[in-house]
Order: C-alpha cells, then structure tokens, then sequence
C-alpha cells in the first residue's frame, strides 16, 4: 500500500535522526568530584603524625654551679660546715694527713678593701670555720702573710699587708687559739696572683695566706 502523504512520483523523503551530544565537561567535573570526596575519606581515616618542632635547646653557660657544703668530722667529736676546694677544706685534709710541713694555703675568701686592714663582714664565717680547725689540730703552727696591690709606695704596701696579717691573727686569738701557734709576715705587693691593671685583679691581690710550718 502506497504512502498517502506521498505524492506519487516523489522520491521517498530522508529521515535525519539528530544524535544527542554528550556533555564530556560535565563528565569530567563529576570524576574529579567523586575522586575529590574519596581521598578526603581516606585522609579521615588515617592518623597522621602532628609535626612538634623541638623545644629550643637553652644556651649553655659559664657560670659553675656552687659546691655542695660538706660537713666535716674534725678531731674531738666537732663537725664544721665546709664547702670543697676553699682553703679551710683543704688545711683540714693536709692536717689530718701524713703529708710533710711547710704547705702554702692562699685564701679563697679572705680579701680586704683598698687601704685597709680591717675584716669584712662577709668573711667572718671564714675565720670562723679556720678557727674550729686551728683549734682541733692543737699541734699546727701557722704564719700569716700579709698582701697590697701594687698600687701604693713599697713602704705603704710593706705596712699594709702586715697588718692584715695582724688582723687575721688577732680575730684568731680572739676566738680561743693560741697566740703562740701564730706568727705574722708581710709580702707587700710581691707575688701578685691577678693582674694589678683591674679593680677585680687588685681585689685578689689584696689578700692573706697561711703557711703551715708545723703539725
């Protein structure tokens, strides 16, 4: 049966199908979308390790930490309370030890201020603990020298150390040993042990030493 729209004769008409366009953009958009949301779920899954920086490390220092105070056994039954590598911690181990006379000790503390010769005050408990020892070794016989820095005349220098000599044997007297057992000299600016060019130098020079002469 023929096509009634068809007129006769007419060549038959083409049917054009339009295909439909895919939208690649979109397609794309939607992977990465999908990728996106399964490496956030995998991240939420995972325990990373927090990065800490390191605490800062202090800067080390110069400065010594203070000796422990020793309490010392002395003959008699008497302690006395001495900090190692002063000189009343070493005089005690030298007279309780074998080791032969004479022996220098220069005083750790036990310095005077300029053109004086009087005993401060924060080295009393110097004298103190020198004379609890002096007084548990009764045998020991000691001399006290006397120091200046170089600043003054030799003659002023001469006198000055003389008399902080006398100033360390009188409060030693004072505090029970026997005078006797004390001898003093003078050393005037000789044998500096700092340099005389600082105040803090001058300071150290102006100082004391006991020489043990018997024991």
């Amino acid at each position: 049966m023929a096509d009634p729209n068809n007129t006769r004769g007419a060549p038959p008409r083409e049917v054009h199908i339009e295909k439909k366009k895919t939208n690649w953009l979109a397609w794309i958009l939607l992977g990465l979308g999908i990728l996106a949301a399964l490496l956030a779920l995998g991240r939420c899954n995972r325990h990373d390790d927090v990065a800490v920086a390191p605490a800062p490390t202090a800067t080390p220092t110069t400065v010594t930490p203070p000796v422990a105070v020793k309490h010392v056994a002395l003959p008699g039954g008497r302690t006395v309370d001495l900090q190692p590598q002063t000189l009343n911690y070493d005089l005690q181990a030298f007279l309780a030890s074998a080791a032969p006379v004479p022996r220098t000790f220069t005083f750790d503390k036990l310095n005077f201020d300029t053109a004086s010769a009087a005993i401060r005050a924060d080295d009393q408990s110097t004298l103190s603990a020198l004379s609890a020892i002096l007084a548990a070794y009764p045998k020991a016989v000691v001399r006290l020298v006397g120091y200046a820095d170089a600043r003054g005349s030799d003659a002023a220098n001469a006198k000055l150390g003389a008399d902080r000599a006398a100033a360390v044997a009188k409060a030693l007297t004072g505090a029970g040993i026997a005078a006797d057992r004390i001898t003093t000299a003078s050393g005037g600016d000789a044998n500096p042990v700092a340099s005389n060019a600082t105040a803090g130098g001058q300071f150290q020079n102006r100082r004391t030493e006991l020489v043990v002469t018997s024991k």
